[in-house]
C-alpha cells in the first residue's frame, strides 16, 4: 500500500493497471508559486514540494509517491491550460512539432527514497483543425499538462516517440516498480 500524493486520475489508473494498492490524496502543494523556466528544474521542485507537503500532513505510515509533469514545445513550458483558448494555443504549438514531456516522481518510505526524472519525446504530425476543435469542446484536456493526451487525442498524430508512454502520462511506472516495497502481482507487470 502506498499514498499517491496526487489528484491525477491518469496516475491512479497506471497504478491500478500494475496491481499496486494505494490510496489517493492530493496534499495541497501550490506549484504555481514555482519560478523555474527550465522544465527539469520545474518538475523536480514541484515533485519535492508535493512530497514535503504530503509527508508533513500525513507522515510516513505508508510510503508516499508524488509526481509532476510538464510539456515543452519550442523551448516553452506548456502548463495546464487555464481555459479553452489557452488550450487551443498550447495544442497549436504542439501540432507538427517535437514535444518533450518531462516527469519527475519521488517515492519515499521510512527505509528509502527514490527520485526519477525522465522525459519522453514525441514528434507529432499536424493536428487536423476539426479534430482539434472536437477535442477542445470535449473538455478532456482540462487538468492535463500541456492539454496533451498521448493516450487519447494526440495518439493518432504520433509520428515518432523516444521514451516511455507512462512517463508522458505522468508516472514512469517501469522505473518505479523495482523500488516498491510491496510485492507486485505478476499479472500487473507489463
Amino acid at each position: 500500500m502506498l499514498l499517491l500524493g496526487s489528484g491525477s486520475s491518469t496516475r491512479a489508473e497506471i497504478l491500478k493497471k500494475y496491481g499496486i494498492s494505494f490510496r489517493q490524496e492530493a496534499c495541497g502543494f501550490d506549484e504555481e508559486k514555482i519560478d523555474h523556466s527550465v522544465p527539469k528544474n520545474f518538475v523536480y521542485h514541484a515533485t519535492m514540494g508535493k512530497l514535503a507537503a504530503c509527508e508533513s500532513k500525513l507522515g510516513l505510515e505508508i510510503p508516499i509517491l508524488c509526481a509532476d509533469t510538464v510539456v515543452t514545445a519550442h523551448g516553452e513550458i506548456l502548463r495546464k491550460a487555464f481555459d479553452i483558448d489557452d488550450a487551443r494555443r498550447i495544442l497549436q504549438m504542439q501540432s507538427g512539432s517535437e514535444v518533450s514531456i518531462v516527469t519527475c516522481m519521488a517515492y519515499k518510505s521510512t527505509r528509502k527514497t527514490f527520485i526519477d526524472l525522465s522525459d519522453t519525446v514525441y514528434l507529432f504530425e499536424p493536428f487536423d483543425p476539426e479534430d482539434l476543435e472536437r477535442y477542445l469542446q470535449s473538455g478532456e484536456w482540462r487538468g492535463k499538462a500541456g492539454a496533451c493526451m498521448v493516450e487519447g487525442f494526440c495518439k493518432r498524430y504520433i509520428k515518432s516517440v523516444r521514451g516511455y508512454e507512462s512517463c508522458a502520462m505522468g508516472l514512469t511506472i517501469e522505473k518505479l516498480v523495482p523500488w516498491l516495497e510491496e510485492k507486485i502481482p505478476s499479472k500487473g507487470r507489463q
